[in-house]
């Protein structure tokens, strides 16, 4: 292992360009595959259309499950190591899902690809936290995060144009290469940034011992919940998406412009949150995010029933753009709101925060997205639900 007594730290600018590539690996996995969900479902003879959502959940899953495991390795083996594991099985699954032959092949596939990219996105934060604190730290996560919003509203694009010339086996392959110069790059230019002192010990007990901890602060608690519950609204509408803008709608190959100017809401949230705290604080974002989410659904739904299902595309795409402005508002304060009362046990308390939240969030945005029904009533009716109880949840966790 290379220590930084030995390799010469990458210079600032690089440094960020480093660590949003690692990042922008999770966002490109995911929304790069939208487009091609009907072809793989076409080639690998998936009887129900719905079940092709499931190349999206299963990553998901993935994530849920590495968080909680290569969090913790972190802090025992040293960030490089981790992310060396994380990689390379990313890698390994991308590969069986490029010469799938059948659709659980697919998805072991995109499983272990999750879980492999769970160690760039949850290694990647502490590498930087090792580093760099206050205004300096918040510089790189400001630069990280943009690229991590431009990815999503670009990606689906990135994806059609692959498939204009080449068919979805090509776009696995760019995340191969994507990830073989990544994990180069962060081997020769990367030092080790956590001391072997500052090593803590992996163990089960560690894990359990935490995940405990947070189950029993209200506040912990509630808030993590939350956020599994609104990111699973969230991803009850990746699922959805591709079968509602290419089938429903018949927008075809123009789904990745339509898909990029609704990721732009959230991306604008994200951007203007750090001032809307500054003014409101973070529960009264969270709680009128929730509200406003909830009964802008409730309209949604009123107008759906009356247009069978089918309201004009312009109202749609107004109704998503204001809801998820406020889903990204949420993203950015929930997790916050979760991990203060954990200031004693931050490193392995973002892991299983992050492990518990995209759990909940995994099963409910597949159940959501399983529901599709050649309507939008089943994401509306989702949203709706998943709001109003994000909202008694919270009202719990911040009760006396």
């Amino acid at each position: 292992m290379i220590t930084t007594t030995t390799k010469r730290r990458p210079s600032f600018t690089e440094f960020v360009i480093l660590v949003s590539t690692l990042m922008a690996l999770t966002a490109l996995s995911i929304d790069t595959m939208l487009p091609a969900l009907a072809q793989i479902g076409s080639d690998l003879q998936v009887q129900n259309a719905n079940d092709r959502q499931l190349v999206i959940s299963m990553i998901f899953l993935g994530l849920a499950v590495g968080q909680l495991f290569f969090g913790p390795l972190s802090d025992s083996t040293g960030r490089k190591p981790a992310i060396y594991a994380g990689l390379g099985l990313f890698m390994f699954g991308t590969l069986l899902s490029m010469f799938a032959v059948n659709f659980p092949m697919m998805l072991a596939g995109r499983l272990l690809q999750g879980v492999g990219i769970s160690a760039p996105r949850a290694v990647t934060l502490a590498l930087v936290r090792d580093q760099f604190a206050g205004r300096a730290m918040a510089r790189v996560m400001s630069f990280v995060m943009t690229v991590f919003i431009l990815v999503p509203m670009l990606a689906p694009t990135m994806g059609q144009a692959i498939l204009s010339f080449a068919g979805w086996r090509t776009i696995f392959g760019s995340f191969l290469l994507l990830a073989t110069i990544a994990l180069l790059w962060f081997a020769l230019r990367q030092p080790e940034t956590l001391a072997p002192e500052n090593r803590a010990p992996f163990t089960i007990r560690r894990i359990i011992n935490t995940t405990q901890a947070i189950m029993k602060n209200r506040l912990a608690f509630g808030y993590t919940v939350t956020a599994g519950l609104v990111s699973g609204a969230f991803i009850g509408y990746l699922n959805s998406a591709q079968q509602i803008f290419q089938e429903q709608y018949a927008l075809g190959e123009r789904f990745p412009i339509y898909f990029g100017v609704i990721a732009s809401s959230i991306g604008l949230a994200s951007l203007s949150n750090s001032r809307l705290v500054m003014q409101l604080g973070m529960r009264l974002l969270v709680r009128g995010s929730l509200l406003i989410i909830f009964f802008l659904s409730v309209i949604a739904l009123g107008i759906a029933i009356f247009f069978a299902g089918q309201p004009p595309l312009w109202i749609f795409m107004t109704f998503l753009m204001m809801s998820f402005f406020c889903v990204g508002v949420l993203f950015g304060n929930l997790n916050a709101l979760a991990m203060e009362p954990l200031g004693h046990i931050a490193g392995i308390g973002a892991a299983i925060v992050g492990s518990l939240s995209t759990l909940i969030s995994v099963l409910l945005g597949t159940v959501i997205g399983q529901s599709y029904n050649g309507t939008i009533l089943p994401l509306v009716i989702g949203l709706a639900v998943l709001a109003g109880l994000s909202f008694l949840v919270v009202r719990w966790a911040e009760a006396d």
